[in-house]
């Protein structure tokens, strides 16, 4: 590994963590561009490593206010459509996972701007749950689809909720994808090294949390996932 980009792309960690930290995901959206373009190689399990240590932090550390019904839903269809996201990692490219993931993406919240609107149903949990098992595992990217779901709740329930798919989710990624030979020392490693970074940005987000209320949350779920979805559509196509 090149251990001065390792430790450069920390700086990318910190601002997922702060993001995430404050809406309740984004340290996989920001974070993974940065990765995909500078070291590859780790994609996508250094990420899920680094990224497994925050909620595990929010759910110890933070109120703890989990939406249960939407969540088993979620985590059940994630754990039918993870063996589809190793398979996607084994045998596609990150240029054509990250076009799919973006397009996703950008149609969820296309989709939640129209009258058609995104409520917190079984199905439509489900349904985010079952996406995230593939772009979770092949692009450490899934939170974007479920906070969607959870868009109209309270931001503290939004942020444990999540918190809770995404420590069960970033287990069986990272088992997946050991037991498919496609989880290397070196993700482990550079993911471990991550660890502080998020720590960082952790911890410069808590005056944020406070004061945030339920519309401020949705827009930013919004804005942040319309701007995240064509960043990572812009750099697919470009580098």
């Amino acid at each position: 590994m090149d251990w001065p980009v390792v430790l450069g792309l920390g700086a990318a960690l910190v601002a997922g963590a702060f993001v995430q930290s404050s809406i309740g995901f984004g340290l996989a959206v920001v974070a993974a561009p940065f990765v995909v373009v500078l070291a590859p190689e780790l994609m996508p399990g250094a990420l899920l490593v680094a990224s497994f240590s925050l909620p595990v932090a929010q759910l110890l550390l933070a109120p703890v206010d989990i939406s249960w019904r939407p969540l088993g839903w979620a985590l059940v269809a994630r754990l039918v459509l993870t063996p589809v996201g190793v398979v996607a990692v084994a045998f596609l490219s990150v240029r054509s996972l990250s076009v799919a993931v973006a397009v996703l993406i950008l149609v969820t919240v296309a989709a939640s701007l129209t009258t058609v609107e995104i409520r917190m149903t079984s199905r439509n949990a489900a349904i985010a749950g079952a996406v995230a098992g593939v772009s979770g595992t092949a692009t450490s990217i899934g939170g974007p689809f479920l906070a969607l779901v959870l868009q109209h709740e309270r931001p503290e329930r939004v942020r444990s909720t999540l918190a809770a798919f995404f420590v069960a989710g970033a287990v069986m990624a990272i088992g997946s994808l050991s037991v498919a030979g496609e989880f290397t020392r070196a993700q482990l490693l550079a993911g471990l090294v991550w660890l502080p970074f998020v720590a960082i940005g952790y911890a410069v987000a808590a005056p944020l949390r406070r004061h945030l209320r339920t519309e401020h949350l949705r827009r930013g779920v919004l804005s942040f996932s319309a701007l995240a979805g064509a960043s990572i559509l812009l750099r697919a196509l470009v580098f």
